[in-house]
């Protein structure tokens, strides 16, 4: 029993359509497609929203670096 090949394809083309129809069938291609859609739009949406997080953490360490001092500019400040 080998691949599917095309005539294997278009019998079970043409029993889905004579079992559900067309109008059923051009339904539910454009039923899958908008979930198909929603569901890249949603992961486009969370990459985003974890990227931004990402950002503002690094952001808030590179801040926290910045304003504090290390040990031996600690104890120059103290000694003046």
């Amino acid at each position: 029993m080998g691949p599917i090949g095309f005539k294997e394809l278009l019998i079970i083309l043409v029993i889905a359509l004579l079992v559900f129809g067309g109008k059923k069938l051009r339904s539910l291609g454009g039923d899958l497609g908008s979930a198909v859609r929603g569901f890249k739009k949603a992961m486009n949406d969370g990459d985003t929203d974890e990227s931004a997080k990402q950002l503002k953490h690094m952001e808030g360490d590179a801040e926290f670096q910045a304003q504090s001092k290390s040990p031996a500019e600690a104890s120059k400040s103290s000694a003046k």
